[in-house]
């Protein structure tokens, strides 16, 4: 999840580079600045990290949220007032 500026146009360039970065990395967008992908356990969720550490912007503010297999199989997601199951259970990085 990030939050960067986008007042300047450099700070817009800037952002869609990492955009870019992370769609590059296999990064799906589940909102605009909210992006996801499985990974295959907590080396690869670190080794990702430092790649997204490498790639962000000088400015703004980055969270990266990792939720184990379990924590996953627990998501409830709505969409409107309809229930969706579940997502498979496997291993999910938010950046």
């Amino acid at each position: 999840m990030f939050d960067l500026p986008v007042v300047e146009a450099e700070e817009r360039h800037q952002a869609t580079k990492f955009r870019h970065v992370l769609l590059d990395h296999g990064f799906a967008m589940a909102q605009y600045s909210v992006y996801y992908r499985i990974l295959a356990g907590k080396e690869a969720a670190e080794a990702m990290t430092k790649h997204i550490a490498a790639a962000a912007p000088p400015k703004g503010h980055i969270q990266i949220v990792t939720l184990t297999d379990k924590q996953y199989a627990n998501i409830v997601s709505l969409r409107g007032r309809e229930y969706e199951p579940s997502p498979e259970n496997e291993q999910l990085s938010l950046f």
